[in-house]
């Protein structure tokens, strides 16, 4: 599906007059803090459904003896040609069906990414950023521009994708500085189509999200397009959960299903069960190793050993049982036993795009951003001063991001969070070196990334807006700015 816009935005702007100033005064309130297990936009918990399967005389609590049993039983329903161990697929389908979907008169999301009509944003949201829009681009475009954004999520799906791909196509549009077609398939990415753009956007794009798990031919096809595509001059600009990409065990596997709340969070349930109880690493889960997890998990909801766990108290305790350091939208992310954010799987990927997640801060997590390079154009809007941030925060596998192979642009800073916050993250970096944006050279071509984007919110702070604008400039080579890779800038 892909959709074409250079429409003008004079309402738009009418209403960036009206608005605007509500627009910054909301932008950075605190969204409630997501449920357990939730990722993405605040909208879901698989903590509830697990619950409701695994209580099996409906009384209210769970026992250890219901919460094994319920998985031993859905084990021998999943094991259905008694292999005696199940991959990741299985697990995730499995779970996806043995779980009950949220009740009829919780009504789903209309609008956002993980909704029944997951390629449209919701309007309050828009609203928010027409009003945040910037009302130039910092460069003048060298000829007419246009970009192709990407929304496909072979991973967790995050709610925010159709909001950032209207953001680039409104910001285009009322700039001047390029026109956008948006498309949510991936097969858009091959030769012929990308000779037509000069820049990528990828809408975290989690997962291998280029892959056709059924056709190899045309996975290397778009693999290469994409390479190509950069390397010859072209430019990549990528937001949030694309650093999400090509890192686990294996691209092998069933999607998540697509659309629907329920849909990530039991995909992303699987990726921890396997995470914590593939203990030989062969990617496949035996009975046994099920049970271990099981037996380990419900240690954690029952502390009191009072053999019996409210669903208040399960909701409540359920994320700090799940890793969050799981890479839950690799498509098989486990990687084994001691490597945060698993193995790269598509290494001349990784390398490009920066690094790959192995840990997030939960949303809201107040975050302070610091400016690396104050006389980058692409951070003149900060004025060289800090600024405070409330999304999901990304950190990254530690062999996978450098400066010695970008040119960081903002990071945390870290010397500024809590030592609780700290104490959150699993596997933290030796160096505690954190970006959140960084610039890049690519042969010919250039890419700019930014880690921030997760919540819609994101999209109605005017600096990161102008931040972004500046980054996709400098993908598509109208901003000029040093991108030299190392370490002296920001030098912690």
């Amino acid at each position: 599906m892909r959709m074409t816009s250079s429409a003008p935005l004079a309402a738009a702007a009418c209403t960036a007059l009206l608005l605007g100033a509500l627009g910054q005064l909301v932008a950075q309130t605190p969204a409630p803090t997501q449920g357990p297990g939730a990722r993405g936009g605040g909208r879901g918990s698989v903590a509830p459904a697990l619950f409701t399967a695994a209580d099996a005389d409906k009384d209210g609590a769970l026992t250890r003896d219901e919460l094994k049993g319920a998985f031993d039983k859905w084990f021998t329903q999943w094991d259905s040609a008694n292999a005696g161990s199940i991959t990741q697929a299985q697990l995730a389908s499995g779970l996806a069906a043995a779980m009950p979907q949220p009740a009829a008169a919780i009504p789903q999301d209309a609008c956002g990414g993980r909704s029944s009509n997951p390629r449209v944003p919701c309007q309050a949201d828009v609203d928010k950023m027409i009003a945040a829009l910037p009302d130039k681009a910092p460069a003048k475009p060298l000829k007419p521009r246009k970009i192709l954004v990407l929304g496909r999520a072979a991973g967790f799906v995050h709610s925010s994708i159709p909001l950032a791909a209207k953001t680039v196509e409104a910001m285009g549009t009322k700039t001047g500085a390029w026109s956008t077609t948006i498309t949510y398939d991936a097969a858009d990415i091959n030769a012929d189509n990308l000779k037509q753009y000069d820049a990528v956007f990828l809408d975290s794009t989690t997962g291998c999200f280029l892959d056709d798990p059924a056709d190899k031919a045309a996975t290397d096809a778009r693999r290469a397009a994409l390479l190509d595509f950069i390397r010859s001059g072209k430019g990549i600009a990528a937001i949030h959960a694309s650093t999400d990409s090509y890192h686990g065990s294996s691209c092998g596997g069933a999607l998540p299903p697509a659309g629907g709340r329920a849909s990530g969070a039991t995909f992303g349930l699987a990726t921890a069960i396997m995470s914590d109880g593939d203990k030989n690493g062969d990617q496949r889960l035996s009975r046994e190793e099920l049970a271990a997890v099981t037996d380990a998990w419900y240690d954690k909801l029952d502390p009191d050993r009072g053999g019996r766990v409210s669903q208040a108290d399960f909701a409540t305790r359920f994320g700090g049982v799940v890793p969050t350091s799981a890479p839950a939208t690799g498509r098989g992310a486990g990687g084994g036993p001691g490597v945060p954010g698993g193995q790269p799987l598509w290494p001349e990927w990784n390398k490009i795009i920066g690094g790959y997640f192995k840990f997030h801060w939960l949303d809201p997590q107040l975050i302070t951003v610091k400016i690396d390079d104050p006389k980058s154009p692409l951070t003149a809007m900060f004025k060289g001063r800090e600024l405070e941030i409330r999304d999901e925060t990304y950190t990254y596998n530690q062999e996978s991001f450098s400066r010695d192979n970008v040119h960081v642009l903002t990071s945390i800073d870290y010397a500024k969070m809590s030592d609780e916050d700290k104490a959150t993250e699993t596997n933290p970096r030796s160096d505690h070196d954190y970006a959140l944006s960084w610039i890049r050279r690519e042969g010919k071509g250039r890419l700019f990334y930014e880690a921030h984007g997760h919540h819609e919110r994101i999209y109605a702070m005017k600096p990161m807006l102008e931040h972004i604008l500046a980054g996709i400039q400098y993908a598509l080579g109208d901003l000029k700015a040093d991108d030299t890779p190392g370490t002296k800038i920001g030098a912690r």
